[in-house]
């Protein structure tokens, strides 16, 4: 029997490229959270001596320290929740799932946004300096500029640039019309399995007469 209204069932390159695109960048997004939390200890300790040329106070110091090392794992955190979501949305979008599709769209559109702000924060933070009520707080924010690695700010701005433009590749792959007959396909209902005995129950032989 055919059915006219069923999608081939060979899987569309666009679905699977799609998915490749939010599997790399989950794998980027625990790379970026390990490489965060390995860099923090020297970004404190580089803070920490660029601070003693100031008249920071001790307890100002720490408070600017207990901040950064806060953010950072909660930001390492976030970025792994995030990594296994896009991985959950991949495995969804590869089972013909319409609903993984319609997620897929929503986070995109949310990470999109996201990594336009971010390389706009990036880039209004390497302009100009950072200002607080206290002066002497944002002197010291002011410091984790240069107390980051080298490479740290450039990977933040690529890692941003390749964040929105994954989003984006990945919306309009899933938008292609070979994605959208993937997800619209039909798939045949099994026909119920008919009794043993058919509809009627077994006839059973009389008891023997005594």
């Amino acid at each position: 029997m055919s059915y006219p209204d069923q999608a081939p069932a060979r899987r569309p390159a666009a679905v699977t490229l799609a998915a490749a695109v939010l599997g790399l960048m989950a794998l980027a997004a625990g790379a970026y959270a390990v490489a965060a939390l390995l860099a923090l200890g020297g970004t404190v300790d580089r803070l920490r001596s660029a601070a003693a040329a100031t008249g920071a106070r001790p307890d100002e110091v720490d408070g600017v320290v207990t901040l950064l090392r806060v953010t950072t794992i909660l930001s390492a955190v976030l970025t792994v929740l995030v990594g296994l979501l896009l991985i959950g949305l991949a495995a969804g979008l590869l089972a013909g799932r319409r609903g993984a599709r319609v997620a897929t769209w929503v986070v995109a559109g949310v990470g999109l946004l996201c990594g336009c702000g971010a390389l706009a924060a990036l880039v209004g933070q390497r302009a100009g300096p950072l200002r607080t009520g206290e002066q002497t707080t944002a002197e010291l924010l002011g410091l984790l500029g240069d107390a980051y690695p080298s490479w740290w700010i450039p990977l933040n701005g690529a890692l941003s640039v390749g964040q929105s433009l994954g989003y984006l590749v990945v919306a309009v792959l899933l938008a292609l019309p070979a994605a959208s007959g993937w997800f619209g396909r039909t798939r045949p209902t099994p026909a119920p399995t008919p009794p043993p005995y058919g509809p009627y129950p077994p006839l059973q032989a009389p008891p023997p007469s005594r």
